[in-house]
């Protein structure tokens, strides 16, 4: 196979170009986005859909790839050919995970799409720790330490934010609310504040007393929680506005932390030493071990600091309570894609009481089949009340078919709770 040459982001590169950043989490990468500009790139978060971002995709990447890949790529490609940006002055940054899933060819299948469309001179950064280096792109602690806190304070927006929205008396005030939180972050990370120690926890009760004053109604809704594959489960794009379709039939909607993806990551070390051995896995598990119990120690001041405000909401117990909830159905060296994690979460959503689950995965996606679809009857085995439903997502999967399965799903869901 012929080799593509990699185009190296230079230093004189981040003075003039723009850095496009693909969507998965419109809260979470929004601020994040603003940790880049704040560090002094220019960077623009994409947020084309459409049919041409699937056909950008389907021209430019293998069917055989999966969902997620053809929608990230062909989002990118859309963005590219539609005249707003100079092609010349850009760059397009993705995520390496340098892992099993077929996620980590993504950057290798974007390079080879840019080299057929005629692109190649278009630099493609790796955002990742040190599987490639440019000179123009350097993940400083203040980054890294920014961007984390944006993944934390960005899910516990969406945690707080899900279980407003739903039942608000002035419509609209949660996502006025959340916005006002981006801004305020947005802001504070510009300054160099709010994102260790103190200042942390503070804005992180702030946020809860905010919301824990958002006037609600008691009207009882259907509780759903959506798991799957991580793209696919947290993007609009690549689930066809998931969670807005189901606020729309009167659900309020559960989504898995981002927080817990990157424990699970890190967890997966120890059964890597474990199971496999090999002087690399044993020296690298005391580094996550310690990673892992930083981050733990985070999550668990996020949801102890909302306890302080308020007892309205709803909280996970944990990573590690998650994590023990599947013994003895699937092994934890189950860890290709989301592996364990995703039967994890669908028990954990079952316990916190959304019984309601929607497994959202792309057609032909190995892990989640077995880990998510193959797993369904044990996991109704041991949560006897749940009621779960796969759910495909592909080029040729119509958003009919999808809505009148979790219609279904939703009428067997009120049936239930009507007895209850």
């Amino acid at each position: 196979m012929k080799e593509i040459n990699r185009v190296i982001f230079t230093k004189q590169m981040k003075k003039d170009y723009t850095l496009l950043l693909p969507q998965m989490l419109p809260i979470h990468f929004e601020i994040i986005k603003e940790v880049f500009t704040n560090n002094g790139y220019k960077a623009e978060l994409l947020t084309n859909e459409g049919p041409s971002v699937i056909q950008e995709g389907l021209k430019y990447v293998h069917n055989d790839m999966c969902y997620p890949a053809q929608l990230v790529i062909g989002q990118m490609l859309d963005a590219i050919n539609s005249g707003k940006y100079d092609k010349h002055k850009i760059a397009l940054i993705i995520t390496q995970t340098g892992g099993g899933c077929r996620a980590s060819n993504y950057i290798f299948l974007l390079r080879k799409a840019l080299e057929r469309a005629n692109m190649a001179y278009v630099p493609v950064i790796s955002l990742s720790f040190g599987l490639e280096k440019n000179p123009g792109f350097k993940l400083t602690n203040r980054i890294i330490l920014q961007g984390f806190a944006g993944i934390v304070y960005g899910d516990l927006l969406s945690l707080l934010s899900n279980q407003t929205r739903p039942y608000e008396i002035n419509k609209g005030e949660t996502n006025e609310l959340v916005q006002k939180w981006i801004n305020i972050l947005s802001d504070k990370f510009k300054n160099n504040k709010g994102y260790i120690g103190y200042a942390m926890k503070n804005n992180l009760i702030r946020i809860a007393k905010d919301f824990d004053n958002i006037e609600l109604n008691d009207e009882k809704k259907i509780k759903v929680g959506i798991v799957g594959e991580i793209f696919i489960k947290f993007a609009p794009l690549g689930n066809n506005h998931l969670q807005d379709f189901l606020e729309d039939q009167g659900c309020e909607v559960m989504v898995p932390s981002l927080l817990g993806f990157f424990l699970y990551g890190m967890e997966n070390a120890k059964y890597d030493k474990q199971y496999y051995g090999g002087f690399k896995r044993i020296m690298s598990y005391p580094i996550k071990k310690i990673g892992l119990n930083i981050v733990e120690t985070f999550e668990n001041m996020t949801y102890k600091n909302v306890n302080k405000v308020t007892q309205k909401f709803i909280l996970p117990k944990g990573f590690a309570h998650m994590k023990s909830l599947c013994n003895g159905i699937i092994d934890h060296g189950v860890k290709m894609g989301e592996g364990w994690l995703l039967t994890s979460e669908m028990l954990e959503l079952s316990e916190l009481g959304y019984k309601n689950i929607i497994c959202a995965q792309p057609f032909g996606c190995l892990p989640n089949h077995i880990a998510g679809k193959g797993m369904i009857r044990s996991v109704s085995e041991r949560a006897k009340d749940t009621n779960i439903v796969p759910i495909d997502y592909d080029p040729s999967a119509t958003s009919v078919n999808q809505e009148n399965r979790i219609k279904l799903m939703l009428s067997i869901a009120k049936e239930n709770m009507e007895k209850e």
